[in-house]
Parts: C-alpha cells; sequence; structure tokens
C-alpha cells in the first residue's frame, strides 16, 4: 500500500533531475557487442526504460531480444475477463509496433553509404527485433510467479547467446517490476552473465539525492538524436497508456511522465 502510495503520489518533476546534471555526474558506460535481452514486467517497460539504447544497439546490429512477463490486462483497473483479454490483445500489438520503430528495416534505397556519413549516429537502423517472447503471467500477480518467469527468461538468455541481461530494477516500488528484476536476477545466477536494471517509476518518487537508490551502481546511455527519434516514435505506439482509462482515469502515462523517458540518455543500475 506503500508503494502504491508512493506511485500514485504527485511526483518529481522532470526540471529537478535535469538540474540534477546526472549525463555529467554519472560514468557512461560501453555498450555490448553481444547478443542482449530486454526483459520487462509490463508491454512499454523496455521501451520507457531502456529503449533508446535498443535502437543504439540495433543500429550497430547488435541482436536485440524482449521477454514480455505479463500482457499488462490489468492497467485499466477492475473489467471483465473478456474486456481485460481485449486490453492484452492490444498491448501486445502495441509492443511489436513499438519494437518495429526501434529497429525496423528501412527500404535499401534509403540506407546511405556508411563510408560517406561521417556521423555513425546518422545510418538507420538496419536491424530489426525478433517476435517477443510473452510469458503472459497474471498481471498485477507476478511476485507470485517469479519461478515461472525467471524459467522463461533462462530459456531465452540460452538460446539467444546473450552478453547482457537488462531487466526492471528490483527496487523500482511497482510490485510487478520488482518481481521481474528479481527473476532476471535468478535466471542470471550462477552464471557470468551481468544484469543491468533500468528503473521506471523511481523517477517518479524519487528524487536526486534519494538514498534509496544506489547512485555509486549508476551509469548513464547517452543517445544519439536518430536514437531518441525511433524511442519517442515507439511510445507513441503504446496509445492504450497515453490515452485517458475513464472519464474520471486520466492516462497510466501522463506527459509528466513521458518527459523522464525522453532525456538524451537512459540510466541503467549495476
Amino acid at each position: 500500500m506503500a508503494a502504491a502510495a508512493a506511485i500514485d503520489a504527485r511526483g518529481t518533476a522532470e526540471a529537478e533531475w535535469r538540474d540534477a546534471g546526472l549525463l555529467e555526474g554519472l560514468p557512461e558506460l560501453e555498450l555490448p557487442t553481444g547478443p542482449v535481452v530486454v526483459v520487462a514486467a509490463h508491454p512499454d517497460d523496455e521501451v520507457l526504460g531502456f529503449g533508446g539504447t535498443m535502437a543504439t544497439l540495433l543500429a550497430a546490429g547488435v541482436e536485440v531480444h524482449t521477454v514480455c512477463l505479463t500482457d499488462g490486462e490489468a492497467s485499466h483497473g477492475a473489467a471483465s475477463a473478456s474486456a481485460r483479454a481485449e486490453l492484452a490483445a492490444r498491448r501486445r500489438d502495441e509492443l511489436r509496433a513499438a519494437l518495429a520503430e526501434l529497429g525496423s528495416v528501412p527500404d535499401a534505397s534509403a540506407v546511405p553509404d556508411a563510408s560517406a556519413v561521417s556521423d555513425a549516429s546518422a545510418v538507420p537502423a538496419v536491424s530489426a527485433v525478433p517476435e517477443p517472447v510473452f510469458a503472459a503471467l497474471p498481471d498485477t500477480e507476478l511476485d507470485a510467479y517469479e519461478y515461472e518467469a525467471a524459467t522463461v527468461i533462462g530459456g531465452v538468455l540460452d538460446a539467444a547467446g546473450a552478453a547482457v541481461c537488462v531487466a526492471p530494477w528490483a527496487a523500482d516500488l511497482h510490485s510487478d517490476h520488482e518481481a521481474a528484476g528479481r527473476a532476471a536476477l535468478r535466471a542470471c545466477r550462477g552464471t557470468s552473465l551481468p544484469v543491468w536494471s533500468y528503473p521506471v517509476w523511481m523517477w517518479h518518487w524519487a528524487r536526486p539525492d534519494d538514498s534509496r537508490v544506489p547512485w555509486h551502481r549508476c551509469g548513464v546511455l547517452p543517445l544519439s538524436e536518430a536514437a531518441l527519434g525511433r524511442k519517442k516514435a515507439a511510445l507513441a505506439r503504446f496509445a492504450s497508456q497515453l490515452e485517458p482509462r475513464g472519464p474520471e482515469l486520466g492516462p497510466v502515462l501522463p506527459a509528466e511522465e513521458i518527459a523522464h523517458h525522453t532525456r538524451a540518455f537512459e540510466t541503467v543500475i549495476r
């Protein structure tokens, strides 16, 4: 209940985060060169927290695989079984469309000669994200299915030959995000595979000097203008989360929350 109250409360303004100078104050991380598996609790988490870097990796020809543990069918509150099923299908389609924005294959005639382009970030992405793995575990109940989630994640990591696993931060306060983070850590336990964690709701409830955030383990991943543009286009695909949910219910992701996720960099916790 305390976590829900923190998420529902008025959040930290993006201007406050901007003034904190995270891009200048945190170390810049090197991008992985091998396959990356990105885990999400709900369709849109992966794009919110890591979408720009996914676009950057795809532009560099790195394989990016995604695992979505729930279909996000409970995002609009109480509803009939048929309404939840309809929302689940819609959110799956939104995720597919969003991933296509991050790494869709452009028309060959539109791809410039890389040797003639001085800025590598100006070369459009040519890799596509494979079909997401949908685990279809119950939304809002993921903490009861961590073992099943870890099994799914582990299978994708093995199949992809992953070099890095990227997952929601296990202290993000949202119970599904935390369960997804713990499941990823469980799947990588006993291996040398690094886990990078991306925060989503942390930007809402935390403050720049918040002692609950392990700033000493944080690093930033700067985004080119092209990568940020792809991320913004991908986020726009999640209409179900951007539109009001009802006459007296605003969107899941209002403009002030989207602002946290459309910076010129992304942050991960290692």
